[in-house]
């Protein structure tokens, strides 16, 4: 199976160079091209992608309101938000991630990493570069008073529930939190959906900021 992919871009440029490049491979179906964020809504209505490659600096619209858009416009199944950039600027990385982008990867990024992240947010996870990672991070780490986490809301998860949240907060993988917990990836999947469910969490992205705004983690603690 295919992933089904829609490019969203005001360059043509641009546009035409990762469509060449993903043509080549079998993976990837590109099924359109937008030039802003109002085609881009359009014909995600109209042709059903898995996987929306989405600038933000557009005219017309840009990537956070076509994004936003995207997720309210009835689409089923919702296709998933890929944003590709070559601004890293912290209002454009909590723009998407509110407006419910499941990636954000700057155009900088070697091919090799940009394939990856495709398939990372098709199979429903979430992925950040890791500058902006480390940023968000940085971010949470400066606040001197983090929200207090509910004891009850806390409560909800099991003890491996727990332990799975701080290891997805830490950055870790499925495959590397499966090696440190000694189960298998499809243990530890279980366990993040259920963590997701109790906690009303989107998905990765949202765990890191959950666990650092709650205080559960700290920046710089041993993971």
């Amino acid at each position: 199976m295919t992933v089904r992919l829609l490019i969203v871009d005001d360059q043509d440029l641009i546009r035409t160079g990762l469509r060449l490049f993903l043509q080549t491979l079998d993976a990837f179906t590109v099924v359109g091209e937008a030039e802003d964020g109002d085609d881009a809504v359009a014909l995600a209505r109209e042709l059903r992608p898995d996987v929306v490659l989405m600038d933000i600096r557009m005219p017309r619209m840009d990537g956070i309101e076509a994004t936003k858009r995207l997720h309210a416009a009835g689409i089923s199944p919702p296709p998933r938000v890929l944003v590709l950039t070559t601004f890293d600027l912290d209002e454009y990385v909590y723009g998407a991630l509110r407006a419910g982008a499941a990636g954000f990867l700057l155009k900088d990024a070697p091919r090799a990493r940009l394939v990856e992240a495709i398939h990372v947010v098709h199979e429903g996870e979430a992925l950040l570069s890791p500058s902006i990672t480390r940023r968000l991070i940085e971010d949470f780490a400066a606040r001197r008073e983090p929200i207090q986490a509910s004891t009850a809301l806390v409560a909800v998860l099991t003890p491996r529930e727990r332990e799975t949240l701080l290891l997805v907060a830490r950055g870790l993988s499925n495959t590397e939190i499966a090696a440190r917990l000694f189960v298998t990836e499809a243990t530890v999947k279980s366990h993040v959906g259920s963590m997701f469910a109790k906690l009303g969490l989107r998905d990765r992205a949202q765990a890191v900021v959950f666990a650092y705004e709650h205080g559960l983690v700290v920046a710089g603690e041993p993971g």
